[in-house]
């Protein structure tokens, strides 16, 4: 309803106050028309405003309703040209105060607004520039509208970050890829829209790959079986094996991160996911660098690469080997662990055994730079038969053990000839390795480089004198070391053996002794070749029966008489003989 001057009826003032004249209907229109200019508006919502006038403290807005509503001018820092007739968005606070007054606030509003856009980007997807305010634990705090965002250090990049300072101040496009409102926490990436911008890159790089292709990457990882190559949004192994045509132990040695490097495809899987390259294809094979004066016979010097146990790896120029077997490194026919002789590093000369360029195979040896010493003209003299030598243990076998002599001769000492007296079941219970022993050559066989030594032989055999101590009949005080269900085993004086059968072992009351307790016992067998004695207990306390013969005839009553009593006694005497003094000496070096 319009109404003008012409409609307006100045009559009805006389006499009345402003308003009085219309009546009841006419006052409602008129407040209907004045309420309809105002805005309808609620607490806690983002309204826009006009600005109507600034003051010292505040910035008047009018938003549409019936007063207007304050906003401190701290809020508007950020916009220093402000003036009136200029709009801004603001937040409602409250609509009135304590005197009545519209609160409002610009700084809410903008962080109400701010969310409301973070939650539409995560949404819809979409990608919102934010700048990097300063580097914090774990990545980078990325202003997003005014809210703090976090960014990952994974998610920086696609390849590895190892200094987050450099992106500090600087504008990021990022993508919003969770929200956690319970501690307004924003975590964004901008790797996605790099693996989004590689994964075209990639697609065309894979579609293109051929075996033979070579290519431009960057190092972008490195460990100890090789590096992970970056070919622009596509990653390839180039194995430590195929780095140099020398040998390597780790690709820092030759390679650094983030250094560009050409390189060849190998190789790679059906589904293209794999890619193997290669760097030292690149380059001629040194096999044909190779001088051709280095024949079979030829002398060639060179620095160990690699010791295994069958041999070590010679490198005669940096990527041609040769294997020198252990075989290859002493004259001796026992081998030996090739540590022994060399080790990694070490600069030497050697032989060239066989050559095959077609195969880039080379065997080589070190032995050959030296004379046989089997071939030597005083081998013969110098280790002829009953010759004393001393050695070291170099191996133990359950048959023996082989003493070196000299470096290249060593020969083998069966486990019999280490002791005359001592029941040796394994050679580790005389000897260790690496120990000297001294021996006697008891059989040597040139043509097959073949040595049998003894150390036993290096004294007389004990047993000539023992068959004299331990005759038959003779009783001697021993200990039980051993007991089975066949006897039991005795520890005689001079620290020998013998053996008791069980049937010889009881005691006069029945009893079996026990192993440690020493009785008497009778010698009832003497082997000397065979060095075993056996004895009875039980013969030295049997009654034995005696008959007295009358003219061939047995007389009655006879009476059954005690076997006369021996003991160690009867032949202590024997102790004094000068034979029996020298092997006790002997034996007590021996034990000791």
């Amino acid at each position: 309803m319009n109404h003008s001057q012409e409609d307006f009826d100045w009559d009805k003032l006389d006499n009345k106050g402003f308003g009085e004249s219309y009546s009841a209907s006419q006052r409602a229109e008129m407040e209907k028309m004045y309420a309809d200019t105002l805005s309808e508006i609620n607490e806690r919502e983002v309204v826009k405003g006009t600005v109507v006038g600034i003051a010292d403290r505040d910035v008047i807005l009018n938003i549409g309703f019936k007063s207007d509503g304050l906003v401190p001018l701290s809020e508007f820092r950020d916009l220093p040209d402000l003036k009136p007739g200029d709009e801004v968005e603001v937040f409602i606070e409250f609509q009135e105060d304590a005197n009545g007054q519209l609160i409002l606030s610009r700084r809410k509003a903008k962080i109400l607004t701010a969310w409301e856009k973070i939650q539409g980007a995560l949404d819809n997807d979409s990608i919102i520039e934010g700048t990097v305010k300063r580097r914090t634990k774990g990545g980078l705090i990325v202003d997003i509208y005014g809210i703090e965002a976090f960014l990952p250090g994974s998610q920086i990049d696609v390849k590895p970050i190892r200094d987050f300072d450099i992106y500090v101040g600087k504008k990021m496009e990022v993508k919003v890829i969770k929200i956690n409102y319970s501690n307004d926490n924003v975590v964004v990436s901008h790797k996605v829209l790099i693996e989004k911008d590689l994964e075209q890159q990639k697609a065309q790089i894979l579609n293109n790959l051929e075996k033979g292709q070579v290519l431009e990457g960057v190092i972008k990882n490195m460990t100890n079986f090789g590096v992970f190559i970056d070919l622009g949004g596509v990653d390839g192994l180039l194995h430590i094996t195929d780095i140099s045509w020398g040998r390597i132990n780790h690709p820092d040695e030759v390679l650094s991160l983030d250094q560009k490097v050409n390189i060849v495809v190998l190789d790679f899987d059906d589904e293209k996911r794999r890619i193997s390259l290669g760097m030292k294809q690149l380059t001629a094979h040194p096999w044909e660098s190779l001088p051709e004066e280095i024949q079979k016979g030829t002398k060639v010097r060179g620095k160990i690469v690699n010791v295994a146990d069958y041999g070590a790896f010679l490198e005669v120029i940096p990527g041609v080997e040769g294997l020198i077997h252990v075989s290859e490194m002493s004259w001796s026919q026992h081998l030996r662990n090739p540590q022994d002789f060399i080790k990694v590093g070490d600069e030497l000369d050697a032989v060239v055994l066989t050559i095959d360029r077609d195969d880039r195979k080379m065997s080589l040896g070190i032995k050959q730079l030296i004379e046989d010493p089997w071939t030597r003209q005083d081998f013969m003299e110098k280790y002829a038969i009953g010759t004393r030598h001393t050695g070291i243990v170099r191996n133990l076998t359950n048959f023996g053990l082989f003493l070196e002599l000299e470096e290249g001769i060593d020969g083998l000492v069966h486990v019999s000839d280490l002791s005359w007296t001592r029941k040796i079941k394994h050679p580790s219970e005389f000897v260790n390795l690496s120990e000297q022993l001294e021996v006697v050559v008891l059989e040597l066989d040139v043509e097959n480089k073949r040595l049998a030594l003894g150390h036993k032989q290096l004294e007389s055999n004990p047993w000539d004198t023992f068959e004299t101590v331990f005759t038959i009949g003779s009783i001697h005080l021993c200990t039980i070391t051993e007991k089975n269900e066949k006897g039991a085993v005795l520890e005689l004086p001079y620290g020998i053996e013998g053996f008791c059968v069980i049937k010889n072992l009881a005691k006069e009351d029945g009893a079996i002794p026990e192993v440690g307790e020493q009785l008497s016992f009778e010698v009832i067998e003497f082997n000397k070749d065979d060095k075993k004695i056996f004895l009875s207990h039980q013969k030295t306390y049997q009654k034995i029966e005696e008959p007295e013969e009358t003219e061939g005839k047995e007389v009655k009553g006879a009476k059954k008489k005690k076997r006369p009593e021996k003991t160690e006694n009867t032949v202590a005497t024997l102790g004094d003989l000068e034979a029996l003094s020298q092997l006790k000496e002997q034996m007590s070096k021996d034990q000791g």
